[in-house]
């Protein structure tokens, strides 16, 4: 590496732009890393058609998870360095959310599988978030920030059980209100699972 590039690596000035270009390459590597290998499972277990069509669905879900969190943290980091310069080099309470809002409406408004996939994984994360911690978890402070408590178990266990009686109520009740994907796993699970002509299709065979 030449020592000019070296230098602008290491010039505090560049840092917040440096750190926009970083964060939309670990937006990238992450998004690979998750659905790459969640798309071929899905591919082998409940895939249609020949591997060719498979294989194209693989890379296609792939690069647009993948670009899809790189172009999120690109605007989430680009508006909160925008604020941060307007106050006076100062971040507001406010300021991630309005990052966050305004990214996720760019970015994973348009509807499309990927994009439902990632909001309601999100939006399960948010909700749960909601559930008190464990009263007694120790606070731990790294140097990344603080780590997360886990929530207390016993309302864990309540939350876990009113999620589960009210997925199964929609799935038998409301089916098409679910997400295509939940309800393709719930078809799999409680009602292939009613139909079998032998042994073999009993314990072998999909349906």
């Amino acid at each position: 590496m030449s020592s000019g590039l070296q230098a602008i690596l290491n010039d505090p000035k560049y840092h917040d732009y440096l750190a926009i270009l970083k964060g939309a390459r670990n937006g990238f590597v992450y998004g690979v890393k998750i659905r790459f290998p969640h798309a071929l499972l899905m591919s082998i277990l409940f895939g249609r058609g020949d591997w060719k069509s498979r294989l194209r669905h693989i890379i296609k879900a792939t690069r647009t998870h993948a670009t899809s969190l790189a172009t999120f943290v690109t605007i989430y980091k680009s508006i909160l360095l925008i604020q941060r310069r307007a106050n006076g080099g100062k971040e507001k309470k406010a300021d991630s959310f309005i990052a966050g809002l305004i990214g996720g409406y760019f970015v994973f408004g348009n509807r499309n599988a990927i994009n439902e996939q990632i909001v309601l994984y999100v939006a399960s994360r948010v909700l749960a978030s909601f559930i008190p911690r464990a009263s007694d978890a120790k606070i731990i402070m790294t140097p990344d920030g603080i780590r997360p408590i886990p929530p207390n178990s016993r309302l864990f266990t309540i939350f876990a059980s009113l999620a589960w009686g009210g997925a199964l109520w929609m799935f038998t009740h409301h089916g098409e209100s679910l997400q295509p994907g939940m309800w393709s796993s719930m078809v799999y699970l409680y009602r292939d699972s009613e139909k079998w002509n032998g042994l073999r299709t009993l314990l072998w065979h999909n349906k």
